[in-house]
């Protein structure tokens, strides 16, 4: 015989069915003020930020002792709200750069690289700044530690030496703090330089100096470590010369950076056709896909170019 069965008859014909289990009076369960002392001080100010243990145990070091962190649980689940009760930091929106540069002088591109020193723990700081149309680096300084007074002068020297006028160029960057710094975002107001930032932890949004720079750590001559400061120094005098004016870059035609960035690109254009169309001339068999034509300098250049309804079908 079962135990319901048993429960059945001992109860008789006459005894009222059993209460459900939450119309139950139960000794231990909290009265209703009590629950709704319970969940006010949760939500208070001084608690809304902890967790429940944390609660619950600020309480015991306090002498107060209201529930067991279960029935907090409990009370939370039963209002919805075991989740994220802290006050979470509400980031802005961070819009996509968009960049557009048909000249030199029109969109500068900075950063700054670490370099190893001669021993472990021992770095160098590397400030670079190119001109995103002709890849010429217009400004490079090399210090023991970059800040934001040493990021201002930089670029000031800069701006004064290219003769930026205002209105006529946006300086391009990431968001380090030498980038960020107040004394730089003043010295870029007072100048009317529009200031242009990357989005947090986006490489694409600076891919022009990300070029530069391995670039540079790739050449055949960049050593492991630097002996000395004063090493770097002059490896990096020797370096940007041959980088502006003797390396050919495959961004710009195959043409120096100098060239773009003094305006001599068509002319080295065209005495590079005249010799293909000499050779044509001379053996026009070898030509298999007809007579050279004229190789042609990019008349834009984006940082992050926008997607329209071609290049997205593309």
């Amino acid at each position: 015989m079962s135990r319901s069965t048993l429960r059945r008859r001992r109860r008789g014909p006459s005894d009222a069915p059993p209460k459900p289990h939450r119309e139950r009076r139960i000794p231990r369960r909290l009265a209703a003020a009590e629950r709704s002392a319970v969940l006010a001080l949760l939500g208070s100010e001084d608690y809304v930020d902890l967790s429940v243990p944390q609660v619950h145990t600020k309480l015991l070091d306090a002498g107060v002792y209201l529930c067991s962190m279960s029935t907090m649980y409990r009370l939370l689940r039963a209002e919805t709200a075991v989740c994220e009760r802290r006050r979470i930091a509400q980031h802005p929106a961070y819009v996509k750069p968009e960049l557009l540069a048909t000249g030199p002088r029109q969109l500068l591109s900075w950063d700054i690289t670490k370099i190893r020193g001669p021993h472990k723990g021992v770095w160098y700081s590397l400030l670079v700044m190119i001109d995103v149309f002709s890849r010429f680096v217009v400004g490079w300084q090399l210090v023991r530690r970059a800040d934001g007074v040493i990021a201002r002068d930089f670029i000031q020297e800069i701006l004064h030496r290219e003769g930026i006028e205002p209105g006529q160029a946006v300086v391009h960057s990431d968001r380090g703090t030498e980038m960020t710094a107040q004394v730089l975002c003043t010295l870029l107001d007072t100048l009317g330089v529009a200031r242009s930032l990357s989005r947090p932890h986006v490489s694409d949004d600076n891919p022009y100096s990300e070029a530069q720079f391995k670039t540079l750590k790739y050449h055949c001559d960049f050593p492991d470590r630097f002996g000395s400061f004063e090493h770097a120094q002059a490896f990096f005098r020797e370096f940007f010369p041959w980088y502006n004016f003797e390396h050919r870059h495959s961004g710009i035609a195959m043409l120096p950076p100098a060239a773009v960035h003094e305006n001599r690109a068509q002319a080295i254009l065209d005495d590079r056709h005249a010799v293909m169309q000499r050779a044509h001339e001379a053996h026009p068999e070898r030509f298999v896909s007809g007579p050279p034509k004229l190789v042609e300098l990019p008349t834009e250049v984006w940082i992050n170019r926008p997607r329209t309804d071609e290049t997205a079908a593309a």
